[in-house]
Formats: C-alpha cells, structure tokens, sequence
C-alpha cells in the first residue's frame, strides 16, 4: 500500500482553537439523537433506550414507498384503492371510504404531511398486498440498515391489540439517513399546507418546525399518549444535512424545544466538507478495459468534522499500487483517515466510482501481439 500525506486542508474561515465540543445542556425529551445525513453520529442521548414513536413510525413506510418507486415497482400516478381496513384505523386521516382510490402521489403528500392512518396503511397494502406483508418488509429492512432496537407492528404507529411499535433515538435516525438519500420525499415533508381529491381536501403539515426553523426540510411529527411527543426533524444549512430525533417529550413546544437545541448545537460545531477532486488520485488497473479506475469516498462525498479541529486536519490516503480486473462498482479500494492535531477524527472508506472490465482474450492477444511486434521493430531498428 501506498500512502500519500497531504498537507493540511485550508479551511481559514472555519478556524477556531481546538477546544472540546460544549455540552448540549438539558433536554425534556426521554432520548434524544443528532446525526449527519451521511449516518455519522455526532450526540445522543439515551439514545438506544427502546420507546414508542408513534407516527415517526411512517418514515419507514415513506422509505419502503420510495425505493418502491426507484425500482419501478410503482409510479406516483399508480392508482391505491382504500381498503375496508384501512379506512378503519382511526386517528389522524383523510377519511378514506371504502373502494375510494388516490394516486399515490396523493397518498404520500397525505402521509407525510398530514400524517394519514388510513393512507400509509393502503400504500402498505398495495406495494405487499397485505398490511402484515408490509410490516415484514419494514422489519426486514431496518436490520439491514443496523437497527437493532426496533420492532414495527404495523405502517402507521398506532398501537394494535396488545402490542406496540418500539425502536429507538439511534434506529429512527438510521431510517431517517435512509431515507434521505431519496430527496424526492423533501418534495412531500417541506410542503406547509396543500390540497388532495382536487382541491377538496385541505392538508396542514403536522411539522410546525417548518415555519419556525431556518433550513428546515422534514421529516415526521408523532405523537400518541403513551409515545408522547416524538419528531424526526431534518435540516440543511450550508451544505450540512441533519437529523435531529426526539423521544417521549412531554409537550409540544418541548418536542420543538429540543429538536432546536439539537439542530442548534450541529450546525454551531460541526461543518461539511468536501474534499477536492484531485486529492485521491486514479488507481492503476491490469487487464482491465480501462487503464484506472478512480477512488471515492463512500458515502456522498462530504466529511462531518468539528469546525474547531477544521483548521489542522491532515488526510492520509491509502490505496493500492494497483488493482486487478474486473472491478465492481462500489467495491473496496482503500481507507481516507482524517487525523486532527495527530488524533484520527475520522475513517472513511474508500471504493471504486465505477465498474473495469476484464479484456477479453482477443483484447488481450491483440495487446500481446501489439508488444511482441513493436519489439521486434526496435531490435530490427538496432
């Protein structure tokens, strides 16, 4: 392995002497969590303790939606009839009548914003064919994104006959990250106050923060008794994304309260940054297609640091002398380590931006004639 050092990244205006993060001060919430939207951890607060989140439930549908609609499976035209079910969750609805049908474009701006029981239940229905089915898929889905605390019950939040949703702080900001990288569900969670069933149906956002909160982008509001008053506020400000989650709080200006602080205290210590196209340089790669391949970051690109460590922090990049075909896309390359003032703030793994095939054997025998002929050239020159 090769190792390149680079000189310290330039980041001037973010300098400021290297002092410990301030404490967050007290919260009302019973767990609390702060992320980056790259997944990175930056405050919690009992946050692996199991609660009921209510409607933050419906992050996982609205993730389950979208990655429907990324594969295809589904269009935001697709029509979604109301079943009998549905339309008997109670709580929070739109007062879907039986057989009623909705595009899912109005099913989802009704879920995320005016956090409909009976809608994400018949999304639910259509995309697994039953709420059960889908609850499987939600379940499935948030151990494969590392959520270890979590047990969903059904798509909405609501507690069913003698069981509860439970997760945590750390797995609704996991799901949130998740669902971020789908920037088109911000189309639904930024919306204040809209219409459905052709303007006859008013909806208003249940998220107040968006009119009180500047960057804010979503994502769910929940609360029922026994959950108390529970968000997953997202925000963006100078290209820093966040997700802030609360838990259990007492009241409603509490929930807000907190989920501020939590926001406040990101955006005052902590900064994005990107590193330059040119610090990772191409990989060299034998008998490929292609002569390299380039190296990127994992996750989108950016690097969540402390702004009081911005102004010494030194990369060390490592990465092979050169690597051999085929490559997938994706696949390991190599480790970006970010150190500040000598102490590793960050590791960053680092992998292939595209796929190198192998050369075929008539690529490969043309190559290997190609040489023998030009040498044969320069002994016969000599």
């Amino acid at each position: 392995m090769r190792k390149i050092v680079c000189l310290a990244l330039c980041l001037a205006l973010l300098a400021q002497p290297a002092l410990a993060l301030p404490e967050m001060g007290t919260l009302y919430a019973k767990s609390a969590a702060l992320y980056a939207a790259n997944g990175q951890e930056l405050y919690s607060y009992n946050a692996d303790e199991p609660l009921q989140p209510a409607s933050v439930t419906k992050i996982m549908t609205m993730l389950l939606t979208m990655e429907a609609l990324d594969r295809g499976e589904v269009s935001l035209d697709t029509m979604i009839t109301g079943s009998e079910y549905a339309c008997s969750m109670g709580g929070t609805q739109i007062w879907l009548e039986p057989g009623e049908q909705l595009t899912l474009d109005e099913m989802l701006k009704a879920i995320a914003v005016g956090s409909a029981n009976d809608c994400a239940v018949a999304v639910a229905e259509h995309l697994a064919g039953t709420e059960a089915a889908f609850v499987e898929r939600m379940n499935t889905r948030a151990a494969e994104l590392g959520c270890t605390g979590t047990q969903f019950i059904n798509a909405n939040g609501l507690d069913g006959m003698g069981q509860k949703t439970m997760t945590t702080a750390h797995d609704l900001a996991l799901i949130s990250c998740e669902l971020l990288r789908h920037p088109k569900i911000l189309d639904y969670t930024r919306i204040w106050m809209d219409s459905i069933r052709g303007g006859k149906f008013s909806l208003a956002n249940t998220n107040k923060m968006l009119k009180s909160y500047q960057g804010l982008t979503g994502l769910k509001t929940g609360y029922i008794s026994e959950a108390g008053f529970c968000i997953s506020a997202t925000a963006e400000r100078d290209g820093l994304s966040l997700v802030a989650i609360v838990m259990a709080a007492p009241t409603k200006e509490n929930r807000m309260a907190d989920a501020t602080a939590l926001l406040n205290y990101g955006f005052a210590n902590f900064t994005a940054y990107t590193l330059p196209d040119d610090l990772l340089p191409p990989v060299p790669v034998t008998l490929g297609r292609a002569a390299f391949v380039q190296p990127q970051m994992e996750d989108s690109g950016s690097l969540i640091i402390e702004k009081s460590k911005a102004a010494a922090l030194e990369p060390q990049i490592d990465l092979p002398e050169s690597v051999r075909a085929p490559i997938e896309q994706g696949q390991p390359l190599g480790e970006l380590t970010v150190l500040s003032d000598g102490q590793v703030v960050l590791r960053v793994p680092l992998v292939a931006a595209e796929a190198v095939e192998c050369k075929g054997l008539g690529e490969l025998f043309s190559g290997l004639w190609g040489a023998l002929f030009c040498g044969a050239q320069e002994n016969q020159t000599n």
